[in-house]
């Protein structure tokens, strides 16, 4: 059976219908590059709708708002009201229709039966039926015994045989472990696919975010980052410092008067000490701000502050709604959206949700696509990737999303107390990190002498190699080395060098390789294509150049790209004679000498391998021209300039620079990079780690 879409129902609120939504869309953008998403029936056509908002906006899906909703309640129940279901059926079916001939795959979710007053029948799986789509239900384990959750299965699978929609899936979701172990062994025997999925606490608590919109808080002391931070429980300040203290626990949100100036005091004292937890925030109430000359030490503070916020409520009022607050996934919410889709893929059997889906098998590959096939890749085979610069926040960041999406493990370098200070002011939680204190570690005297071994006849001394391990880049390198890292990512805070450098005298290149070289993944709209080498090695001679694109296809090929060559100069074919056309000549024989089942073209200019017409014209019998995906440049000047001008002026995003020709992995980061070229960087080492075990 060829499925074209999938409808997601829950009956219930807060049953997670956006989570599966979010994990089932991944699985369909990791493989095809046009996916709509619809409601056919949300709550309110006048108020933005949340999930509808959330999954435009966070997939980049490309269609309007107005486009992924059929109606409202309101709409649903006057229609119901008139008699005229048969009708609003028959409308909803028209745009979904619509988005199923303009789009490769349709992804709907639809509206909580609870929401609806007055309607005796399951507009969603009358929806689905009509739409043809198989269904997906999802059942919520929370607050409920085993029997129930078992009835609840038996129940819905009935219903959706009756209806005569294909069922897809059935998700238990907030199911706890015991919970999971019973229901399993009760439903063992069912056809239904069943898949399970944990409560995780975190998810469901509220966050900075969601307090500032639900009680219209106003911020005294609030960063960007502190938006997403998480509160697991609510304390009022009524006793007094000494006895409150006692009382405080990690991620707390504190209700305190803003007058309570000793409070205050203690609650910044406590986020300096090691000796008390970290709380999330402080909310002022009554619309209070801090005495002044409180405010003034305050802001004086270095480092890390504490968030403060204020309302206009009573303290009792206040307390009351922030009880009531029901946390969201949000646009900003990395971190849980991290935490959820690791979840979902450690809960779901992804390779066979996809041979149930049929697709049309093609070569696009948009960026978002790219994206979510690198996080699959790397979880299915999670490797350690050590980070020794520890003390930058856009490490950590990314750190903790890997650590959450399960596509490595990670080990931090750094002064344990110190890291685990800094993560926790941060409002992250890297407690699966694994942290290693070069100075006070086992491993150092080890690396000392290995490192000794390997350099003593280039005139080394012990002194000097244990200098050198006292760089935390050079013991990371050791630790790859030797096995107890499988791979490095550095760069944030150190140049290019100091990065490679380490790794060309510890781990050395490959037995076919004379030189680290680079790519760059350049991820256009609907392809993503290699660059090399733009980065690393300034002047290749013909030799050079040629391993350069060996590699370059070799690495294309481990990430799903299909290697088709084009070696560029200045001319194409035999137009063209001088020196850099010759080298160029050279280097693409030498190719065909050493990989002769390789697609290879060159000389060939830019225009004839990138661009199907000129292709005609220029070489019209290569099998390379005009369909290249693997463009290597004569020298660095030409294509360091190349990629920065592709990217700024055609909005590419460029992924790299990726090391090649190690005989393990190390990769370097920009030191302007974003917390997501971090995590791209990491799920590519981590890939690399995993196939060169192989």
């Amino acid at each position: 059976m060829k499925i074209d879409s999938l409808f997601i129902s829950a009956k219930e609120v807060n049953a997670g219908a956006l989570f599966v939504s979010m994990g089932m869309m991944e699985i369909l953008k990791q493989n095809l590059p046009r996916v709509a998403f619809f409601r056919p029936v949300i709550f309110d056509k006048n108020v933005v709708d949340g999930d509808t908002h959330f999954m435009l906006e966070h997939y980049n899906l490309d269609m309007k708002y107005e486009d992924a909703y059929g109606v409202d309640i309101a709409y649903v129940e006057a229609m119901v009201a008139a008699n005229k279901s048969e009708e609003l059926i028959g409308e909803i079916l028209e745009q979904f229709k619509r988005l199923e001939r303009e789009y490769d795959f349709v992804l709907c979710e639809g509206i909580r039966l609870s929401f609806l007053n007055n309607i005796h029948f399951d507009i969603n799986l009358k929806l689905a039926q009509n739409f043809g789509s198989s269904f997906i239900n999802i059942i919520s384990a929370k607050g409920k015994n085993v029997k129930e959750v078992y009835e609840s299965v038996l129940i819905d699978a009935q219903e959706i045989q009756m209806q005569g929609c294909h069922h897809f899936a059935t998700f238990i979701n907030r199911v706890s472990p015991q919970q999971k172990e019973t229901l399993m062994a009760r439903l063992q025997n069912r056809q239904e696919t069943i898949f399970y999925l944990q409560e995780v606490e975190e998810l469901a608590l509220a966050t900075l975010e969601d307090v500032i919109e639900t009680l219209d808080a106003k911020p005294i002391l609030l960063t960007d980052h502190d938006h997403t931070r998480t509160i697991r429980s609510i304390k009022i300040a009524a006793l007094s410092l000494d006895n409150f203290l006692e009382h405080i626990e990690d991620d707390d949100l504190i209700v305190v008067p803003g007058d309570r100036s000793e409070i205050i005091l203690g609650l910044f004292a406590s986020l300096y000490s090691k000796n008390y937890p970290n709380i999330s925030a402080i909310v002022f109430p009554f619309s209070m701000r801090a005495h002044p000359n409180i405010q003034k030490l305050i802001d004086g503070l270095r480092g890390f502050n504490m968030p403060i916020l204020s309302v206009a409520g009573d303290t009792y009022e206040t307390a009351q709604k922030l009880m009531q607050i029901r946390g969201r996934l949000r646009l900003n919410s990395s971190r849980k959206i991290a935490l959820a889709m690791g979840l979902f893929r450690q809960s779901v059997d992804v390779a066979f949700i996809e041979k149930r889906i049929a697709n049309a098998q093609n070569e696009i590959m948009t960026p978002l696509m790219f994206k979510y096939k690198l996080f699959e890749m790397a979880a299915s085979n999670p490797q350690r990737v050590v980070l020794p610069e520890s003390s930058d926040e856009r490490i950590l960041r990314a750190a903790e999303i890997i650590l959450h999406r399960k596509v490595a493990e990670i080990i931090l370098l750094g002064n344990e107390e110190e890291v685990r200070t800094n993560y926790l002011r941060l409002g992250l939680d890297l407690s699966n990190a694994t942290i290693i204190d070069p100075y006070k570690s086992s491993l150092m005297e080890q690396f000392v002498d290995a490192f000794y071994e390997l350099r003593r006849t280039k005139g080394l001394t012990r002194a000097a190699a244990a200098d050198a391990m006292a760089h935390f880049n050079y013991f990371a390198t050791m630790m790859v080395q030797l096995g107890y890292a499988d791979a490095m990512v550095s760069g944030a805070i150190h140049p290019t060098a100091d990065t490679i450098r380490p790794a060309l005298q510890i781990i050395k290149t490959k037995p076919d390789y004379d030189i680290v070289s680079s790519i760059f993944f350049m991820c256009f709209e609907t392809k993503v294509l290699v660059y090399g080498d733009c980065a690393i090695v300034q002047d290749p001679n013909a030799k050079e150049l040629a391993q350069i694109a060996i590699a370059s296809a070799e690495s294309a090929q481990r990430f799903g790209i299909t290697p088709r060559v084009a070696m560029l100069s200045y001319s194409t074919g035999e137009s063209g004679h001088g020196s850099d056309v010759d080298k160029v000549r050279e280097a693409t024989r030498l190719v065909k000498e050493l990989k002769s089942d390789l697609l290879v073209e060159g000389p060939i200019q830019y225009d004839a391998a990138i661009d199907e017409k000129v292709a005609k014209i220029k070489l019209p019998n290569s099998q390379v021209a005009g369909r290249a995906t693997v463009f290597v440049f004569p020298d660095l000047n030409t294509g360091n300039n190349t990629y920065k001008a592709v990217q700024r002026s055609s909005g590419a995003i460029a992924i790299g620079p990726i090391l090649q020709g190690l005989k393990k992995p190390v990769n370097d980061l920009s030191r302007g990079c974003l917390v997501e070229d971090v995590v791209n960087t990491i799920a590519i080492t981590a890939i690399q780690a995993a196939q060169e075990k192989k």
